[in-house]
């Protein structure tokens, strides 16, 4: 088949039209990320979680690694881009999410790189998708539409268990490459703890609350009230490890200025 401008711009516009909330969140990040981490490393940021979530779809609607079994209904095809049998937008919204967790983590624990920011960012994204996917499985319900399914369903609300392992795994990939290609880009020295996460930990909530407001628009009051309860239960533990965080970080600095004063 030969390339058609007019059908790409034609399908890419459908993709914005049916998605706008989508493209929403991709412009807060696009204006987060390039003032927090720099348009390069923001860019960067953007390309590897996109690849990364499309071969992970790509491979979990074929031999369910790492999501899962699910397949896409392609109900949209022709009217919004595809890639293969993957929606372009679908894949588009991971780096977006993987960056407000990686901003939340790094809020929590004071730093921008060890393997706790990573852990901890895979954690927090995962936990959005608690809210979203099974909010998704019941597009048709608001504006989304069914674009998915999985064949045997799944113990929460549709949703099986390996989804979240998948997304935990993805989680990991995308913010735990970026850190490694960041240090390995830098000559092997940490990434610096500069930046401002706080309009990435503010698309996170941003995030949760549409989905959060979707729910209840639907009248899924179950899953509206077992999501809440994650999430509160979640900030909670999160609460407690920055408190912790800080305290260590005080004494370290009190501990540091009679040395100063000596000197």
């Amino acid at each position: 088949m030969s390339f058609d401008p007019a059908l790409l711009v034609h399908l890419l516009v459908g993709t914005v039209r049916l998605r706008p909330y989508v493209f929403a969140f991709l412009i807060v990040f696009l204006v987060s990320a390039s003032r927090d981490l720099g348009a390069g490393r923001a860019l960067m940021f953007l390309v590897w979680g996109w690849g990364v979530a499309f071969l992970a779809e790509y491979a979990s609607t074929r031999v369910g690694f790492p999501f899962g079994m699910y397949h896409y209904t392609e109900s949209t095809r022709g009217v919004e881009l595809y890639l293969s049998n993957v929606p372009f937008f679908d894949s588009l919204s991971f780096p977006f999410l993987a960056y407000a967790a990686f901003c939340l983590a790094r809020r929590t624990l004071r730093t921008a790189h060890g393997a706790a920011v990573v852990g901890i960012a895979g954690g927090l994204m995962t936990l959005l998708d608690v809210v979203i996917d099974p909010l998704a499985v019941r597009g048709d319900q608001w504006v989304l539409g069914r674009v998915f399914y999985y064949p045997t369903g799944g113990v929460y609300f549709g949703v099986p268990l390996s989804n979240f392992a998948g997304w935990l795994l993805v989680g990991w990939v995308i913010v735990g490459g970026y850190v490694l290609a960041i240090r390995a880009t830098s000559g092997g020295a940490p990434i610096a703890d500069q930046g401002s996460p706080g309009a990435g930990v503010a698309l996170y909530f941003l995030v949760l609350g549409f989905n959060l407001g979707m729910t209840l628009w639907i009248g899924e009051w179950k899953l509206l009230a077992a999501g809440i309860l994650l999430q509160t239960c979640s900030f909670l533990l999160l609460y407690l490890i920055s408190m912790r965080v800080a305290r260590a970080s005080n004494r370290v600095a009190a501990s540091l200025r009679p040395a100063a004063g000596a000197r």
